[in-house]
């Protein structure tokens, strides 16, 4: 790969494929609009390369803006020659990478280039759970071309030259670039769902798209299958000393301990990404505990929501790990966590893919019950023996259901304990919910590895029927 920090439209290509695999579709068009000033300017490629190629051996679809040529901007044929690529990925059942620095609307073609806008979503609209759309933004993606990366899986922008916005900074009632850059990968990696990486420069990019095209299917009917050359059977010592880093323990479980994440800058009770188990993809949603994830905020429910979304539209089994005692409670979250909340439980119920949960450390109340438990659907659901599962912390419950005796106590902590004690063991320890069949199984940590991989191989061949209807509502 290039050292350069940019690299030009066809460099970018070369990256991202196989060397010397790139075959190139609709070389020779240009734009067919001469109004204005369109005579004077020479348009080759209309502003994009578009082709295909292979990753790792895997064949990928691919176009790339080139913002030499009136900045990258959409015109009809540009659009067409998007489309034209789409329409090729659908047929053969392939992802599609789309290379985006663009400066939006081609104005000199107007309506025709609205019209082309409308035309490519469309195309991306049809293929979403078809086959996996990425894309990556290394210059300017505005206007009404912000809808194109928002509309694929994955998104991710380089640091410095990337530029996600519908409206501009400056249009911004009260702001100005300089106060707050609302379009740079930085604020839009921290603040919105929109962007699944931030690296540094075009070839760092290039690369992590290489390491996410591994990891996917080709399309909604093949799995993301490779061989394994990690020890099904490995032992992870003193594995509990991770419970409350959801992030370290899914790099040491995963074969070779490869965890390709996404959205790690944004809502950072949540952790999402996927690994390989036994050489299948695994897509992982988890609790953060170590970075305030105890407690769910309305942020890590809706991109928690939207992930199981895409694994179970493309065949990969979920794994969630647990260590939640409730949500955020604050004014601004209150107004939406029961929607998020909604969204993430009605995601993991509708999926019908294999879901296996661990419980790592505390599960309280509904918090516990939207995180893939048994009662939602979960095929599987393990619990370290550390594990606390019931409605509240029992030290709370305690305090709640006993507080005239613990008001008349002479000693309060001694009586406190006790009743702590004794709740946790009858209510909210694992072998309590074992007891009662909401666990299947209590695991030392140091298997979790061997004991996940194989309830996922047990539940490989996993043929749930559900009601027929059009899709949900929720």
């Amino acid at each position: 790969m290039s050292n350069k920090l940019t690299l030009s439209a066809s460099d970018r290509i070369s990256s991202l494929l196989d060397e010397a695999s790139f075959v190139e579709v609709g070389a020779y068009v240009t734009a067919r609009n001469t109004d204005f000033n369109m005579q004077e300017n020479d348009t080759p490629k209309d502003g994009v390369i578009t082709g295909y190629g292979v990753i790792n051996g895997k064949l990928v679809y691919v176009y790339s803006q080139d913002a030499t040529v009136l900045g990258g901007a959409i015109g009809e044929m540009h659009a067409k020659k998007i489309a034209k690529i789409y329409d090729m990925a659908m047929k053969v059942g392939a992802p599609v990478v789309g290379l985006i620095d663009c400066a939006g609307l081609r104005l000199q073609e107007a309506t025709d280039a609205l019209n082309a806008f409308g035309e490519v979503y469309l195309k991306q609209t049809l293929a979403s759970g078809v086959i996996p759309q990425i894309t990556a933004i290394f210059g300017t993606c505005g206007g009404g071309a912000a809808l194109i990366p928002t509309l694929t899986d994955f998104t991710f922008m380089t640091a410095e030259g990337g530029k996600l916005f519908v409206n501009s900074p400056n249009a911004l009632d009260g702001n100005y670039q300089a106060k707050l850059d609302t379009a740079s990968a930085a604020y839009l990696s921290e603040n919105s769902s929109l962007v699944d990486g931030v690296f540094e420069d075009d070839a760092t990019t290039l690369a992590n798209i290489r390491s996410l095209v591994d990891m996917l299917p080709d399309n909604n009917m093949e799995d993301a299958e490779s061989d394994c050359t990690d020890d099904l059977n490995r032992i992870i010592p003193n594995l509990d000393g991770f419970a409350k880093d959801a992030r370290a323990v899914l790099q040491n479980i995963a074969d070779n301990n490869v965890f390709v994440e996404v959205k790690k800058d944004y809502a950072k009770d949540m952790v999402l990404g996927l690994i390989k188990l036994n050489g299948a993809t695994v897509g992982c949603v988890a609790n953060q505990a170590a970075d305030g994830g105890e407690l769910l905020s309305t942020s890590g429910a809706y991109i928690a929501a939207d992930f199981v979304k895409f694994c179970d539209a493309f065949n990969i089994p979920v794994l969630t790990l647990v260590n939640a005692k409730g949500f955020v409670a604050t004014v601004s979250n209150e107004r939406t966590i029961a929607d998020a909340a909604a969204k993430l439980t009605y995601a993991f119920a509708d999926a019908t893919v294999p879901k296996v949960t661990v419980v790592m450390g505390d599960a309280f109340g509904t918090a516990y019950t939207i995180m893939n438990s048994k009662a939602i659907g979960a095929d599987m659901v393990y619990a370290w023996p550390c594990a606390k599962i019931g409605t509240m912390d029992p030290e709370m419950a305690v305090k709640i259901m006993y507080e005239k005796e613990i008001a008349e106590a002479a000693d309060k902590v001694a009586f406190i304990a006790e009743k702590k004690k004794a709740y946790t063991e009858l209510q909210s320890s694992a072998l309590a919910a074992a007891k009662r069949g909401y666990i299947d199984d209590i695991i030392e940590p140091d298997a979790t590895r061997k004991r996940v991989i194989a309830a996922f191989d047990m539940l490989s061949t996993k043929n749930e029927e559900r009601p027929y209807k059009k899709h949900g509502a929720v």
